[in-house]
């Protein structure tokens, strides 16, 4: 598990998996279905980029995002599934 506490330790991160899965910059964009422009910013820790695509570019590198020390919340799909028992 890795903890992120900034832009510019998630862009870390990222670009170490990346390299990790030997996948380059334009490749990741294609996979993720984002720019190579977005992928550069974000391994550059850019602050101010679009949070879906940053999931989007997660989920293609095989990633997820867990937090941690927040109160437990019942999110609509969970209840949506609790229901069809009833």
């Amino acid at each position: 598990m890795i903890f992120i506490r900034s832009p510019q330790q998630l862009g870390v991160a990222l670009r170490a998996a990346r390299k990790q899965l030997g996948l380059t910059q334009p490749q990741l964009a294609l996979a993720a279905g984002v720019g190579v422009r977005f992928i550069v910013d974000l391994e550059a820790g850019k602050p101010t980029l679009r949070l879906e695509n940053v999931l989007r570019v997660i989920d293609a590198l095989g990633g997820e995002i867990q937090l941690s020390g927040l109160p437990s919340v019942v999110t609509d799909e969970q209840r949506e599934g609790s229901d069809h028992g009833a």
